[in-house]
């Protein structure tokens, strides 16, 4: 009896190992077949979507840096415009690809950050995503009709705003745009009134800004830029955390309120169970493009500061600006209508 049971033991304890032997080789094979998916990656065309328009800086930045890892992948890299609901439609249709790396995500900061505490149902879930890496960032702008606002610093048009609550006039965007929440961050810490004037995008709003019809836009610095240089718009100051190299001369608005920054900025991300490595080979690529001089050249065209960094960085980056663009929605009640 004492034999049969030490026998029983035994074979338990055999089975355990080769259990737990078994169990090691089928990670090591699931490390290996990573590793090698990441070696191979891509060897077929890759797809990015971008939600937003073609023509925009949304679509042009990721279009300097996909014809760079093109070359570098030996891979065709499609753009495919998804537009519609705040860039909801191509995030969406993203989310819900096969999550093999072949499906990318590029977009600014309503998809991934904004959207959901605005929109009262979403059909995916931004936190799911793979956070691979920010192309780069363009600092909205205090932007305004010379003709209307004399102002040439934000102290003075804080003052002007403060004499005149609720009369001077911004145009932005859109409900719930980087450019109304923009204004709402800079109401909130100035302690002033403006009047939203919601328009569909930014070319009608700077139309109508040269025009005279409103004051003054908090605008994505890359699309109003040529305006100021042509003398149709005034800069103010720029929306950065520190001056841009690009213009040493233009005061940032935090110089006046202090910890004020709001950007535009261009993420890449991939749908939720993208293989590590293979998201890792895209982060380390796009970093290397971000170091080569004439992406840089062409991303200074747009006043667009390249940022790159790890992963980690970059979901702890979409952590914060989810808690900013939340707490300005929440306090200044914020909707889509």
């Amino acid at each position: 009896m004492a034999l049969t049971q030490v026998a029983a033991g035994s074979l338990r304890s055999a089975a355990k190992r080769g259990a737990a032997v078994l169990t090691s080789v089928l990670l090591l094979a699931g490390l290996a077949a990573g590793a090698a998916r990441a070696d191979d990656y891509p060897s077929r065309p890759v797809k990015i979507v971008v939600p937003f328009p073609a023509g925009g800086t949304a679509d042009v930045v990721p279009r300097i840096v996909a014809e760079w890892l093109s070359h570098k992948w030996g891979q065709p890299i499609v753009l495919e415009n998804r537009t519609g609901a705040g860039g909801n439609i191509g995030a969406e249709f993203v989310a819900k690809s096969d999550p093999d790396g072949y499906t990318l995500l590029s977009a600014p900061p309503p998809p991934l950050v904004i959207n959901q505490n605005l929109y009262p149902q979403l059909g995916f879930d931004p936190t799911h995503f793979v956070p691979i890496v920010v192309i780069g960032r363009v600092p909205n702008a205090l932007v305004v009709n010379p003709d209307k606002i004399a102002a040439n610093s934000v102290k003075d048009f804080i003052a002007y705003a403060q004499a005149n609550p609720g009369k001077v006039t911004d145009a932005t965007q859109g409900n719930g745009t980087t450019s109304h929440l923009t204004s709402e961050l800079f109401q909130m810490m100035a302690k002033v009134k403006l009047q939203n004037v919601p328009y569909r995008g930014s070319a009608p709003a700077l139309n109508d800004l040269i025009a005279g019809s409103v004051d003054c836009m908090f605008d994505n610095l890359g699309v109003s830029m040529q305006l100021v240089k042509s003398g149709k718009l005034k800069l103010i100051a720029v929306a950065s955390p520190q001056r841009m190299a690009s213009l040493p001369d233009v005061p940032t608005i935090a110089e006046t309120l202090p910890g004020f920054a709001a950007s535009a900025w261009y993420a890449i991300v991939a749908p939720q169970g993208t293989p590590r490595p293979i998201a890792e080979k895209i982060n380390a690529d796009v970093n290397e493009a971000l170091r080569d001089p004439g992406i840089l050249k062409s991303l200074a065209n747009l006043q667009a500061e390249p940022v790159g960094g790890t992963m980690q960085a970059t979901a702890e980056y979409f952590r914060q600006e989810t808690a900013l663009w939340k707490n300005v929605i929440v306090s200044a009640h914020v909707t889509l209508d």
